[in-house]
């Protein structure tokens, strides 16, 4: 997942809450084939051409080394498209699943749990084994993974009069290069409104919206409060701006049009440079320190197995194929995107350097609330965000503390 795609479309909630009520894709008697060859239909979302093309090449090569036969289908909306299937008792053997969505079909019975099957399970991060994660069964692989950082235009830094002895360790010090960054048409720092990007100062003042195992809401505390006011704090200096108020779709726009001299995103962010604005030259650096200390969030899809395929083994098969070390080093340098393995992290960070900020920010990284139904409570919780300049931050987290804690008290 990343900020940039993290709308869910509409279509998809309606097939979502259809799974979370009725139960659909709970059928998961449907008889195994045993056969030698086996035809798998694999659904992706896909970011691009590059993406289908590495998941198309791979899957061959697992159906070459197998006798098995794939076709890999990127889908145009996926959340809908996947939706449809699972309702229609027809899915694909195998699709993402994004953790927004995933404790979803997890409650639907819609997913095949496979995760406590695998060997290595426990070389997966655990936060993003946490994220895919439902009654306590590891339910299903996480294929990558991001996190965010710190990106900085170093030719604007440099006009500043700023080094690479300046670049920000703590908050205080961040307020202090946004301000002298921030002149005429350029603006310190843009960072996206949504809880999947400010969420980060709340990990860094030692707070985050439920506690560990997600069994109970800890929006309203003073950790929290202290996080959006910071925010609001640089949001009403005029140093801190969302990507709308200045005319750009999202951080890495800002970033690459000059209207941003940081932005805080994604290792997405690479390729949309590289593609976009390759004129650009920027440096990545941590995300500074908190009261708390360090905090980053994570972003992650898993590898799902429909509960009523009928090729669980072979499809658990190819998963163990993809989410190989060397299959996640490919599919990083395919379409920038972090391996979810641990042991395959050093690998990464030794091909890419540029990037390693992000793959260190993996062993601290805060994973997304992922209990059913929760994605409406986020969704209105981005909205108040959005509107955080001029807002009392005790009250947005004194709604999200009740709206939280009615959809969890339902959860069950």
């Amino acid at each position: 997942m990343t900020i940039r795609r993290a709308a869910t479309a509409a279509a998809c909630a309606v097939f979502l809450l259809a799974g979370c009520s009725s139960g659909f894709g709970s059928d998961s008697s449907s008889e195994q084939d045993s056969g030698k060859k086996q035809h798998l239909n694999v659904m992706i979302g896909s970011s691009g051409d590059a993406e289908t093309k590495a998941v198309k090449s791979a899957a061959a090569a697992w159906a070459k080394k197998t006798g098995n036969t794939v076709t890999v289908t990127p889908a145009q909306n996926l959340d809908q498209q996947l939706g449809q299937a699972l309702a229609g008792g027809k899915p694909p053997d195998v699709f993402y699943v994004g953790s927004s969505t995933f404790a979803n079909y997890a409650k639907g019975n819609s997913l095949y749990a496979y995760g406590d099957e695998l060997a290595g399970k426990d070389d997966f991060a655990p936060s993003l084994r946490a994220s895919f994660t439902y009654d306590d069964k590891f339910v299903c692989a996480p294929k990558d993974s991001s996190t965010l950082a710190l990106a900085v235009n170093t030719k604007l830094w440099k006009q500043a009069g700023l080094t690479d002895a300046d670049y920000p360790k703590n908050w205080d010090d961040l307020e202090k290069v946004a301000r002298k960054l921030t002149t005429g048409k350029v603006t310190g720092l843009v960072v996206n409104s949504s809880y999947n990007a400010l969420g980060a100062f709340m990990r860094q003042a030692g707070g985050w919206i439920t506690d560990k195992d997600q069994t109970k809401v800890t929006a309203d505390s003073a950790a929290n409060v202290k996080a959006l006011t910071y925010v609001r704090k640089l949001l009403k200096e005029g140093v801190l701006k969302f990507p709308k108020q200045v005319d750009t779709g999202w951080g890495g726009e800002a970033l690459g049009t000059r209207k941003a001299a940081m932005t805080i995103e994604g290792n997405w962010l690479a390729g949309a440079m590289t593609a976009d604005y390759p004129g650009i030259d920027y440096k990545v650096v941590p995300l500074p320190e908190g009261p708390a200390g360090k905090g980053t969030l994570s972003f992650s899809t898993c590898w799902g197995i429909a509960n009523k395929s009928a090729h669980h083994d072979a499809a658990v098969s190819l998963v163990e194929h993809l989410t190989a070390d060397a299959q996640q080093v490919i599919f990083a340098g395919a379409y920038g995107v972090l391996p979810s393995r641990t042991s395959a992290l050093d690998t990464f960070r030794e091909k890419y350097p540029a990037q390693r900020v992000f793959a260190d920010g993996s062993a601290y990284a805060q994973g997304p609330v992922t209990v059913p139904g929760f994605t409406k409570v986020l969704t209105q919780f981005d909205s108040d965000l959005g509107g955080l300049a001029t807002a009392d931050p005790k009250k947005i987290l004194a709604d999200l503390q009740r709206n939280g804690t009615q959809v969890l008290g339902s959860a069950g």
